[in-house]
């Protein structure tokens, strides 16, 4: 993992000394904002900048006075848990006109400032790069009217935009996700996992609008995420007849013995004619067809509120990052910029760019080019539609292709929430693709032991909200029994295998392997879908679950630390789960605010720990009231949980006391994150698509069966980087560290000198990986289609 030295950034060099940089929320606001504003502040304070708050957007722009304010590390702390947008957002009409913006270029020329960091839509982001381009007109401007000093011209001579998209919506094309809308997704799960039990209760359909004016990706995503029986986006407006259809569906489904509806509308669903289609609307259709009890919930601004989402809190954090680096390395010819995301990575891509594609979507939309103006909303909405399509609309019988393959699913290891929605895509792609599918309880326990059932479309429903393993999952591997499951293989004709888990699961690959050598019956494809709230499985950067686990551990940081407001000074030690990875504890800890997180990949000594120590008590004696650290429960042998509460104890007497927290089981239980639940959804899906291509490539006409025994038949499916890719588990053996069970590199360690800045330290920080400059690209690499970013 380590990179050359000259590819890193220490305290000394990539100075922000001389700069000044502003920062501002406008628009609408959105859960995340305020983690983006803290770390744009701390990163460039950091680097030797001064940073000014702008409050109430560009009305305080153009305003100035005391929306103009000069910001410090103090002032940004305690916000990163905290919904909205503290120094406040509001639409200003007076910044589009001429005169606005040059009240607000005088107001920035007043005070030195130069680089600004705007964090908002679309229409916040074009206002901020049309401001740019009138930059030097406005200045000379400015010297007629005897405002500024000539000089000011050619010492302010050009503005730096640098943008980061704010909205719940997703509706920016050129980057996966926007802050704000996997904390929107939390809250509308939330609501319909809350509605299902009284749905079901008394037999009702509900109707759920969700914001979406102009954008579908809230109501399918969430349509996606709860399973829900039948969506409606502005993007691909149902064909004429719908309303019978989705009639027949609901009835069909309640005739399978379903005892609820679930219906989503985005605020601004239509249908072919541009006619909209109402929450009430919809209602009013099922009771007058079906006479079904329908109830209709409008969630509103709710969706905006409460607190942002682990995801949320690190993107933000790295985007934050991401912007002052982006600024401090621009140039007078660098085009205006937006950090975004594509897959794990932060890029950069040009403001107008990105712009200009999402208004293209709306005049798709408006000139009724649908499927293009889902093709422009990139390959995570059209992902999503597809994989929702596949799983929520089951076709008839005589539609079904044929194939007389038999696939079983099972799960293996330690149970992790999002399993379940792994299952129910794997069975009904499964299903889909003309496959009988089996589901073996027990993981290999009850492989050997027979567990082994066939499983229907309907067996699956209502599984994706479900937390823990409902198949049951064992850490049981396969070697000792290997020959009764060679059996068990025979009895029922199994032609495929897809294994759903962690550490454990990939050993399993490993030891099917091995035994092709003595038992053709383990000669079938097979393909593991990794799922462990530790995220420690080789060949893939996320695994399903390892979000969950995020938001447990994030939540409760934030709960723990509010148990001491009002109190005097004190610091948290909170141990958190992961075995030898350091994953939780270094991502939780960047989404919780923490000093330090000590992990196994990191080796520390009690130098490390006597210097964080003293770095806390330092700040302990500021205005900083509260310390978090994090330890990995198995980080050291020595430096246990309890030694260092010990530590921190006595070292931090009379200046702050300590409390020590274990999370324990909590980071493994609960129902799955929107994120895992699609990310479980849609990467089943894939490995379900692998299987049924291998199975026909591996038939043999003349023999009758299956025969797969290469290296590129037994793989795992991860996340690399940027796409989902099929790895042979063969090849991954070099890539890990067996007796730790972890991968030798993990990409998340670079997060960690993140954590360490935020937190104050002075410290190098990798930007071999900082986004350069790309292009927005309508058609992506084809690997990377399915997209993992929700």
């Amino acid at each position: 993992m380590a990179q050359p030295d000259s590819k890193k950034i220490f305290f000394e060099n990539l100075s922000g000394a001389g700069k000044a940089i502003a920062v501002l929320t406008s628009g609408g606001d959105a859960q995340g904002m305020n983690a983006a504003v803290r770390a744009v502040v701390r990163m460039g304070l950091y680097v030797g900048a001064k940073v000014y708050f702008i409050h109430e957007g560009y009305q305080g722009m153009v305003d100035g006075g005391e929306n103009i304010r000069e910001a410090t590390w103090e002032s940004v702390s305690s916000m990163l848990q905290v919904g909205g947008t503290v120094i406040g957002s509001a639409r200003c009409k007076e910044f589009r006109t001429h005169e606005g913006r040059l009240k607000a270029a005088h107001n920035l020329v007043r005070h030195g400032i130069t680089n600004l960091c705007v964090i908002g839509g679309d229409g916040s982001l074009t206002g901020a790069n049309l401001f740019r381009e009138e930059w030097s007109g406005l200045l000379g401007e400015l010297v007629e009217q005897g405002l500024i000093e000539a000089s000011a011209v050619q010492k302010y001579s050009a503005l730096h935009i640098v943008g980061m998209v704010g909205s719940i919506d997703n509706d920016f094309c050129g980057t996966d996700m926007t802050i704000g809308t996997d904390s929107a997704l939390h809250r509308i799960i939330e609501v319909v996992d809350a509605i299902m039990t009284t749905a079901q209760s008394h037999q009702r359909t509900f109707v759920l609008e969700v914001m979406g004016r102009h954008c579908g990706y809230l109501a399918l995503v969430s349509a996606l995420a709860c399973g829900a029986d039948w969506v409606l986006i502005p993007e691909m407006p149902p064909e004429d007849g719908w309303e019978e259809k989705m009639c027949q569906k609901l009835s069909a489904t309640r005739s399978r013995g379903t005892r609820l509806n679930i219906i989503i509308v985005a605020e601004g669903a239509l249908d072919m004619h541009g006619k909209p289609i109402t929450s009430s609307f919809v209602k009013d259709l099922v009771v007058k067809c079906l006479g079904f009890d329908t109830r209709v919930t409008i969630l509103g601004h709710v969706q905006r509120g409460g607190t942002p989402s682990a995801f949320d809190r690190i993107l933000a954090s790295r985007m934050g990052v991401e912007a002052v680096l982006a600024l401090l390395e621009t140039t007078a010819n660098t085009p205006a910029c937006v950090v975004s995301l594509y897959g794990n990575q932060s890029v950069r891509l040009p403001l107008m760019e990105c712009v200009q594609m999402t208004q293209e979507v709306q005049k798709a939309m408006d000139e009724k080019r649908f499927e293009e103006a889902v093709k422009l909303r990139g390959r995570s909405f059209e992902n999503n539609l597809k994989t929702y399509k596949l799983l929520a609309h089951r076709k008839p019988e005589s539609e079904l292709p044929t194939s007389n393959f038999n696939v079983a699913v099972l799960n293996v290891g330690a149970p992790a929430a999002g399993m379940n929605a792994a299952v129910r895509s794997a069975v009904r792609v499964g299903i889909s693709e003309g496959h009988k599918m089996f589901a073996v309880s027990d993981g290999f326990e009850g492989f050997y032991k027979g567990q082994i059932k066939e499983f229907k479309w309907a067996d699956v429903g209502g599984w994706t909200g479900q937390g823990g393993s409902l198949l049951g999952t064992k850490r049981t591997l396969p070697a000792k029994h290997v020959d009764k499951i060679a059996e068990q293989m025979r009895k029922h004709n199994i032609n495929a295998l897809l294994i759903i888990g962690g550490f454990e699961a990939f050993l399993s690959l490993l030891e099917l392997l091995t035994a092709r050598g003595k038992y053709d019956e383990f000669c079938v494809p097979m393909v593991m879908v990794p799922a462990t709230v530790s995220n420690n499985v080789p060949g893939s950067d996320l695994s399903v679950g390892a979000d969950t686990a995020l938001n447990a551990i994030t939540t409760t940081c934030d709960r723990i630390k509010q148990s001491a407001s009002g109190t005097k000074r004190r610091v948290f030690i909170i141990e958190t789960m992961g075995g030898y990875c350091g994953y939780l504890a270094s991502v939780g800890g960047l989404a919780a605010g923490a000093d330090a997180a000590y992990i196994y990949e990191e080796p520390f000594d009690i130098r490390d720990l006597q210097a964080n120590v003293e770095h806390l008590t330092e700040k302990m004696k500021t205005s900083i009231q509260r310390g978090l650290v994090l330890r990995n429960e198995n980080c050291n042998d020595n430096y246990t949980t309890d030694f260092i509460y010990q530590l921190y104890s006595e070292e931090g007497r009379g200046v702050f006391d300590c409390r020590k927290n274990v999370l324990g089981h909590m980071q493994q239980g609960g129902a799955p994150s929107p994120f895992d639940r699609n990310f479980g959804t849609k990467i089943s899906a894939k490995a379900m698509q692998w299987i049924s291509k291998k199975l026909v490539e591996a038939f043999r006409q003349d023999e009758g069966r299956v025969f797969a025994n290469t290296e590129d038949s037994c793989c795992l499916l991860g996340m690399r980087r940027r796409a989902l890719v099929f790895q042979p588990v063969v090849q991954l053996k070099e890539e890990t560290d067996f007796v730790h069970r972890i991968p030798k590199e993990q990409w998340w360690l670079k997060l960690r000198p993140l954590m360490k800045i935020l937190a104050k330290y002075k410290t190098s920080y990798d930007i071999s990986d900082a986004g350069q400059l790309e292009h927005v690209v309508r058609n992506r690499p084809k690997e990377s289609d399915a997209s993992v970013a929700m």
